[in-house]
């Protein structure tokens, strides 16, 4: 049986064939069904997201799997520059590395765990996963689990929103009860003000120079409209400001946040400015119990935590390498398994028509002396198995594997 992943993925396709190829979540089961009509294919598993389309498939060994997937997802097999596959061992790790967010566009983020585990509920509830994919995808899983417990790969911020909610976090130690007002619309203060919500913020507070902007805004995080000319009024009871307008001038100052400051009587403040060209001076950051960060200051942030995370996943590509020759040792022990129960029930019909030939010959014994019996021709037996087997073991999945199974098949006149 072979196990092996193909498809495309950031890395090896631009955005356009991805897309091509992209199987939406109401088409998995129908492309699940096509693939295991196809000849030698026995499980199937579609991961479809927005940076990669993979496909899992186990075959038998003299299938043509690539064939079949291109039958069923690219007749004109338009995208076979941009395909990848890996067979055995490889596909192991790339499924474990997968799993684990080491092949992500952003390492470590979490998302591509669930949509894993997700590919494979929809694979188990169509029949798709049985056997030995069904294992490969249950120890990544694992991997996946140990990598996030064992390394911080996914503990530091690597997008700009969730920077600010780290920077938050550095200044005020807990965000429960804090106050955030939002200066603008930009996508990047929305999406800052979601995760900073999400982290205890208590309630929002929205400004725009369009006051249904604000309206429409504020309802989004389930805020308060506030008027643009009211702003600096309500300053001294927020303690996150995000600043995200179109404004081609500054729109806070030093002296203002002076006054701002005497008001909260000196309790600190976290100013964000996502600006470009900035709404904030920078003088701002003179004035004491101020914090002022723009989107530079963001990004490095951002680059110093990419930089610390990478060197995680250094440690979990450690990681993956040790699940995935472990999973890989038991795979070969299956693999020679039934060649194993096969001896082992040669061995012992063999053991068993010497015994009752034995007891024929000798006459009536006692209790005792069948037990003896039957105990010293079980322990030849297990001898003679010791070295075979071991030897099976120690031989599976080397080159010689299929040599030395057939040696033990003619030695001990097994069955294919």
């Amino acid at each position: 049986m072979r196990l092996l992943v193909a498809g495309v993925s950031h890395k090896t396709a631009p955005v356009e064939i991805r897309e091509s190829l992209a199987v939406g979540e109401a088409g998995v089961p129908a492309v699940l069904r096509h693939l295991l009509a196809q000849q030698g294919i026995r499980e199937a598993l579609v991961l479809s997201t927005c940076n990669r389309v993979e496909f899992a498939l186990t075959a038998e060994d003299d299938a043509d799997p690539i064939g079949a997937l291109h039958r069923v997802i690219d007749p004109s097999q338009a995208t076979g520059p941009h395909f990848y596959h890996l067979e055995g061992q490889e596909a192991v790790e790339h499924l474990f590395r997968v799993a684990a967010s080491l092949d992500s566009m952003v390492v470590g983020e979490p998302q591509i765990l669930g949509q894993m585990k997700a590919a494979y509920a929809t694979a188990k509830k169509e029949g798709a996963v049985s056997g030995l994919l069904e294992h490969v995808l249950t120890r990544a899983f694992g991997c996946a689990k140990r990598v996030r417990t064992e390394t911080g790969i996914g503990q530091m911020a690597v997008s700009i929103s969730f920077a600010a909610v780290e920077l938050a976090r550095r200044i005020f130690g807990s965000l429960a009860g804090r106050k955030i007002m939002l200066v603008g619309s930009g996508k990047m203060s929305q999406l800052a003000a979601k995760h900073l919500r999400r982290g205890g913020a208590s309630h929002i507070f929205v400004t725009n120079r369009t006051e249904e902007r604000a309206r429409e805004m504020a309802a989004l995080f389930q805020g308060t409209p506030v008027e643009y000319t009211r702003m600096l009024a309500i300053l001294p009871e927020i303690d996150i400001l995000i600043v995200s307008s179109a404004a081609p001038h500054f729109i806070l100052g030093k002296e203002d946040m002076q006054r701002v400051i005497a008001s909260r009587k000196n309790r600190p403040m976290f100013l964000i400015d996502i600006s470009v060209p900035r709404n904030i001076d920078p003088d701002v950051n003179q004035v004491d119990n101020v914090f002022l960060y723009d989107i530079d200051d963001l990004q490095g942030v951002v680059s110093a935590n990419l930089r610390e995370r990478m060197k995680e996943a250094e440690r979990g590509e450690e990681i993956v390498r040790q699940e995935a020759e472990r999973t890989m040792a038991r795979l070969r022990v299956q693999d020679v398994a039934p060649m194993i129960v096969s001896l082992q029930e040669q061995l012992e019909r063999i053991r068993a028509a010497e015994y009752a030939r034995a007891l024929r010959k000798l006459g009536p014994l006692t209790e005792e002396q069948q037990r003896t019996l039957e105990a010293m021709t079980r322990s030849i037996v297990n001898k003679i198995a010791h070295g075979p087997i071991s030897e099976l073991r120690r031989r599976s999945g080397q080159p010689d594997e299929s040599q030395v199974v057939d040696t033990i098949r003619k030695v001990f006149q097994l069955r294919d």
